[in-house]
């Protein structure tokens, strides 16, 4: 979901599409950066003992914020070019899927360092440098932080 509103966005931004299709927006999430996953697993793969973490932002955010989030980030409207496709609902829909990290903060003194706000904003980036790369004929670098 997330890679297709911020390739969606960078794509209406740069002209190469003008609407996004998608289906429930109210439908709630639990997104974090994989950056920040990884160092989770690093810390677990320390730990003396094995034992199950849950890893997550703890935060949810609707679909509705992501697209608003992404859409802002370039200085768009996202009432001018998303369509609610209900054939893209999905009939066996979680409304919420939030993670509780409690553990991996207390044992680990892991917590997340970006954002959800902040990776939107990155996958955005990311996807404007690949696609304006892509059009001028020339490969746009991978930008990982």
């Amino acid at each position: 979901m997330t890679r297709k509103v911020s390739d969606g966005v960078a794509r209406i931004k740069l002209g190469l599409a003008k609407e996004l299709k998608l289906g429930n927006l109210e439908a709630k999430r639990d997104w974090g950066f994989a950056g920040d996953y990884v160092r989770a697993m690093h810390l677990m793969l320390q730990r003396d003992e094995p034992t199950d973490y849950v890893i997550s932002s703890g935060v949810e955010h609707s679909v509705r914020e992501l697209v608003e989030t992404a859409f802002a980030h370039v200085g768009l409207d996202h009432e001018q070019h998303v369509v609610v496709d209900q054939t893209l609902v999905r009939p066996a829909e979680v409304d919420h899927l939030v993670g509780d990290a409690s553990r991996a903060k207390q044992e680990l003194g892991w917590e997340p360092r970006v954002s959800s706000h902040e990776l939107i904003e990155m996958m955005v980036d990311a996807d404007l440098e690949r696609l304006s790369g892509a059009s001028s004929g020339t490969a746009a670098p991978v930008v990982v932080r």
